[in-house]
Protein backbone atom coordinates (compact mmCIF):
# COMPACT_ATOMS: atom_id res chain seq x y z
CA UNK A 1 0.00 0.00 0.00
CA UNK A 2 1.38 3.39 -0.94
CA UNK A 3 0.67 6.26 0.95
CA UNK A 4 1.60 9.85 0.04
CA UNK A 5 1.38 13.28 2.21
CA UNK A 6 2.73 16.46 1.80
CA UNK A 7 5.10 16.77 4.67
CA UNK A 8 6.09 21.06 5.53
CA UNK A 9 9.60 21.94 5.66
CA UNK A 10 10.82 25.09 6.91
CA UNK A 11 12.23 26.75 4.39
CA UNK A 12 8.85 26.97 2.95
CA UNK A 13 8.75 23.98 0.62
CA UNK A 14 7.12 20.58 0.58
CA UNK A 15 8.15 17.37 0.25
CA UNK A 16 6.41 14.34 -0.83
CA UNK A 17 6.89 11.25 1.42
CA UNK A 18 5.80 8.25 0.10
CA UNK A 19 5.37 4.37 1.32
CA UNK A 20 4.98 5.67 5.05
CA UNK A 21 3.98 2.53 6.92
CA UNK A 22 2.06 2.61 10.18
CA UNK A 23 3.64 1.86 13.45
CA UNK A 24 2.33 -0.39 16.39
CA UNK A 25 2.00 1.41 19.57
CA UNK A 26 1.35 0.19 22.73
CA UNK A 27 -0.19 1.65 25.93
CA UNK A 28 1.63 -0.31 29.33
CA UNK A 29 0.39 -0.12 32.78
CA UNK A 30 2.61 -1.32 35.32
CA UNK A 31 0.82 -2.44 37.70
CA UNK A 32 2.80 -4.06 39.76
CA UNK A 33 5.19 -0.90 40.60
CA UNK A 34 3.28 1.34 43.22
CA UNK A 35 4.93 4.56 41.69
CA UNK A 36 3.41 4.39 38.60
CA UNK A 37 0.42 2.01 39.10
CA UNK A 38 -2.59 3.40 36.97
CA UNK A 39 -0.71 5.58 34.33
CA UNK A 40 -0.11 4.07 30.81
CA UNK A 41 2.71 4.50 29.11
CA UNK A 42 2.95 4.23 25.01
CA UNK A 43 5.80 2.73 23.00
CA UNK A 44 6.56 1.18 19.80
CA UNK A 45 5.70 -2.37 19.86
CA UNK A 46 7.92 -4.54 17.47
CA UNK A 47 6.06 -7.55 18.48
CA UNK A 48 3.45 -9.50 15.92
CA UNK A 49 -0.15 -9.90 17.20
CA UNK A 50 0.27 -7.63 20.11
CA UNK A 51 -3.08 -7.05 21.81
CA UNK A 52 -4.74 -6.08 24.63
CA UNK A 53 -4.15 -8.03 28.23
CA UNK A 54 -0.95 -9.26 26.95
CA UNK A 55 1.75 -9.16 29.30
CA UNK A 56 5.08 -7.82 27.92
CA UNK A 57 8.34 -6.73 29.30
CA UNK A 58 9.46 -3.02 28.75
CA UNK A 59 11.69 -0.20 30.22
CA UNK A 60 10.64 1.69 32.52
CA UNK A 61 12.10 5.10 33.76
CA UNK A 62 15.06 7.34 33.62
CA UNK A 63 17.38 4.18 33.43
CA UNK A 64 15.21 1.94 31.44
CA UNK A 65 14.99 -0.88 33.85
CA UNK A 66 12.66 -3.78 32.58
CA UNK A 67 9.34 -4.29 34.15
CA UNK A 68 6.52 -6.70 33.81
CA UNK A 69 3.82 -4.71 32.20
CA UNK A 70 0.32 -5.21 30.88
CA UNK A 71 -0.89 -3.74 27.37
CA UNK A 72 -4.03 -1.51 27.43
CA UNK A 73 -4.38 -0.31 24.41
CA UNK A 74 -3.00 -0.59 20.91
CA UNK A 75 -3.08 1.50 18.51
CA UNK A 76 -2.01 1.55 14.48
CA UNK A 77 -0.76 4.81 13.25
CA UNK A 78 1.36 6.65 11.00
CA UNK A 79 4.50 7.94 12.88
CA UNK A 80 3.01 11.60 12.49
CA UNK A 81 0.00 10.62 14.53
CA UNK A 82 2.48 8.88 17.41
CA UNK A 83 0.75 9.38 20.82
CA UNK A 84 3.90 10.42 22.30
CA UNK A 85 6.89 12.49 20.55
CA UNK A 86 9.04 9.75 18.62
CA UNK A 87 12.08 10.46 19.98
CA UNK A 88 11.81 9.61 23.30
CA UNK A 89 9.04 6.79 22.81
CA UNK A 90 11.23 3.57 23.44
CA UNK A 91 10.28 0.17 22.67
CA UNK A 92 8.69 -3.20 24.56
CA UNK A 93 11.03 -5.68 24.59
CA UNK A 94 9.48 -9.26 24.87
CA UNK A 95 6.03 -11.40 25.96
CA UNK A 96 5.62 -12.59 29.36
CA UNK A 97 2.58 -13.83 28.32
CA UNK A 98 0.01 -13.52 25.47
CA UNK A 99 -3.42 -13.52 26.14
CA UNK A 100 -5.68 -15.68 24.04
CA UNK A 101 -9.18 -15.71 23.12
CA UNK A 102 -11.68 -18.52 23.98
CA UNK A 103 -13.47 -19.31 21.30
CA UNK A 104 -13.43 -22.79 19.98
CA UNK A 105 -12.78 -24.65 22.96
Amino acid sequence: MQVFFLAFNPQNSYNVIMDEEKLCFAAIEFVDDPNVAGYFYWYISPLEGIKEGDKVIAPLGRHNNLQEGIVRKVRYDFEYNAPYPLHSIKSIRSFVKRSFDVQDS
